[in-house]
C-alpha cells in the first residue's frame, strides 16, 4: 500500500514538473512574441544645451530657452533623460562606429573622419604627426545589427552611414538607403531638409511593414548636417524670424530652424509608435555623434565640435520604453559605447557579447537611480582623439574617472585637470595642485591606450616653427545668415 502511495506520488510530482515545464515554454513563446523593438535616433552635432528639454535636472542652462521641441520634450517626460552622456568622440565617424559596436574609436582605429581629411595626417608643419585612422568599418566588427537579426529581428538604416563605402548588408541592415556621407544619396551639399523628413518616412514605412508582419525590429535613422538655415524648411525658417526678438535670437535662427525640423521629424516618428499600438514594447533612443560647432548651443560647457573639451563630447540622451521610469534624470555617467550592450540585454539575446566591448548594459539606471551599478570592462571613460582639429590643443586624449577629467595635449605633453562637479566649463585647471590625482589619471590613461593598441601621433622630426601655420579658432554660429550659419 505504501508502495503505491509512493509511486502516485512521483507521478503526481512528475506531472508538476512537466506542466511547470510545459508553462515555461509558453512564457518563452510568449517572449518571443512580445519581444521589444527598437528605434534609435543619431543626431548631427547636437549640443548638450541645444534643445527645449532640460537635459540635466541640476544645471538650468542645459536646456535653450528659445528653440521649441515639444516632441522632445514629450520623449524625456515619458522616459529618462542622461545628463552625463558622452559621445565616444568629438567627430562623427568614429561615435557612429561606437554606436554600433560598443568599442571605442580608439580600440577601432577609427578617430577621425572621411571625406579629405586624411592630408591632415601627413601636415608637416605641425609639432606631431597623427596616425591615418581607419575610414571603414572592418566587416569583422560585430555590429548591433547583426546580433539581432540573428535573434530574429528585422534590421534597417536609414540616414546618414558615414562608415566607408561597402553595402550596409554586410554589417547586418537588411534594409537601407546606401552607404551615404554627409551629402546624402544624391550627394548634394545640403541633404536637409528633404532628407530629414525622407529618412523619416522611409523608416515609419519600415515599421508598419514590420508590425504587419509580426517581426519585432531594429530601425536606425542617422540624420545628415544641419549647419544653418539652408537646412531648414522656409517655413519653419520663417517661423523662427517673426519669433526672433533679440539679436541674440537673431543669430540663432539657422541652428534652431534645423532643430525644430528635426523635432518634426521625432514627432512623426512619435506618432506612427502610437499608430501601430507599439509604444509599451518599443524603446526609443535619441542621442547624437558629438558636440555642437559652437555658440551656445552647448550651454555652459566649454568647447564644440573636434575638441576633447565638455561641450565637444557631452550631448543629450533621452530613452523611453518598457521598465524605464517617466520623466526620471539620471546623472549616472554613461557614453555611445554603452548602447550596443543595453539593446542586447533589453533585446533577450543570450548569445556572449563580442570579445572587446567597452560598454556596460545601461538597464540598472531606468529607474533613475544615480548610484545605480553599470558593469563595464573599465571604470573611466577615454576619449582619444590624436588629431589636429578645431582646438589649438592640437591631437589630445582626455580621461574622465569620478569627479575629475584629465586632457593630456601631445604637442606639449602638459596635462590640464579639472573637477567637474564644480568646473563644467573646465576653467580652472588643478594639475599644479593635485599632483596625485594627475599621476593617477596619466598612468590609467596610458594603460588604456596600451591596452586597446590605439593608433598614436609620432614626433615631427623635421617640425620647424617658422613653417607652423597659426591656429584659427572656429566659433560657428551666424544664426541669421542663411547661407553660412553653422550648427
Amino acid at each position: 500500500m505504501k508502495m503505491k502511495w509512493l509511486l502516485l506520488n512521483i507521478r503526481l510530482q512528475f506531472a508538476v514538473v512537466v506542466i511547470g515545464m510545459m508553462g515555461s515554454f509558453v512564457d518563452a513563446g510568449v517572449a518571443e512574441v512580445v519581444r521589444p523593438n527598437f528605434i534609435v535616433i543619431m543626431g548631427e552635432a547636437q549640443g548638450w544645451a541645444s534643445m527645449s528639454v532640460e537635459l540635466d535636472d541640476a544645471v538650468p542652462g542645459s536646456k535653450d530657452g528659445f528653440s521649441r521641441t515639444p516632441n522632445f520634450e514629450k520623449l524625456a517626460a515619458s522616459g529618462i533623460r542622461f545628463g552625463n552622456f558622452y559621445a565616444a568622440s568629438p567627430r562623427c565617424t568614429p561615435t557612429r562606429a561606437a554606436l554600433l559596436t560598443g568599442k571605442s574609436p580608439a580600440q577601432l582605429h577609427m578617430t577621425f573622419v572621411g571625406e579629405g581629411k586624411r592630408e591632415e595626417g601627413t601636415i608637416l608643419v605641425r609639432k606631431v604627426v597623427p596616425p591615418r585612422g581607419v575610414l571603414e568599418l572592418a566587416e569583422v566588427e560585430t555590429t548591433i545589427a547583426e546580433v539581432l537579426r540573428r535573434e530574429g529581428y528585422a534590421t534597417g538604416h536609414f540616414g546618414k552611414w558615414h562608415l566607408g563605402r561597402a553595402d550596409l548588408g554586410k554589417h547586418g541592415f537588411e534594409e537601407n538607403d546606401g552607404a551615404n556621407n554627409n551629402g546624402g544619396p544624391e550627394n548634394v551639399e545640403n541633404p536637409n531638409p528633404k532628407q530629414a523628413f525622407l529618412i523619416t518616412e522611409k523608416g515609419m514605412d519600415f515599421m508598419a511593414r514590420q508590425v504587419k508582419a509580426g517581426r519585432p525590429f531594429y530601425l536606425q535613422i542617422s540624420h545628415y548636417p544641419g549647419r544653418g538655415g539652408t537646412d531648414a524648411r522656409p517655413e519653419t525658417y520663417a517661423e523662427l524670424r517673426k519669433r526672433a526678438v533679440s539679436d541674440e535670437e537673431v543669430r540663432k535662427i539657422g541652428a534652431a530652424a534645423v532643430r525644430e525640423d528635426m523635432d518634426a521629424t521625432l514627432g512623426m516618428l512619435l506618432a506612427k509608435v502610437d499608430a501601430l499600438g507599439i509604444g509599451a514594447q518599443t524603446y526609443i533612443i535619441y542621442t547624437a555623434d558629438h558636440g555642437a560647432q559652437g555658440g551656445d548651443a552647448n550651454g555652459p560647457l566649454r568647447g564644440g565640435k573636434g575638441t576633447v573639451w565638455e561641450g565637444g563630447i557631452r550631448v543629450p540622451l533621452l530613452m523611453r520604453g518598457p521598465r524605464i521610469k517617466a520623466g526620471a534624470c539620471t546623472h549616472v555617467r554613461a557614453s555611445t559605447v554603452d548602447i550596443f550592450p543595453t539593446v542586447v540585454a533589453l533585446a533577450g539575446v543570450r548569445e556572449p557579447l563580442p570579445s572587446g566591448i567597452e560598454g556596460g548594459s545601461l538597464v540598472p539606471v531606468f529607474g533613475g537611480v544615480d548610484d545605480a551599478p553599470v558593469k563595464r570592462s573599465r571604470e573611466e571613460f577615454v576619449v582619444h582623439f590624436p588629431h589636429y582639429d578645431k582646438d589649438k590643443l592640437g591631437p589630445a586624449s582626455a580621461i574622465v574617472l569620478g569627479n575629475y577629467k584629465l586632457i593630456r595635449p601631445y604637442e606639449t605633453g602638459v596635462a590640464r585637470l579639472f573637477d567637474l562637479t564644480k568646473d563644467r566649463g573646465e576653467v580652472h585647471d588643478l594639475a599644479k595642485e593635485k599632483g596625485r590625482e594627475v599621476a593617477e589619471l596619466e598612468r590609467r590613461l596610458s594603460d588604456y591606450l596600451v591596452a586597446v593598441k590605439a593608433e598614436m601621433p609620432t614626433i615631427n622630426a623635421i617640425f620647424d616653427p617658422s613653417t607652423a601655420k597659426p591656429f584659427e579658432e572656429r566659433r560657428g554660429g551666424k544664426g541669421g545668415n542663411r547661407k553660412g550659419d553653422e550648427q
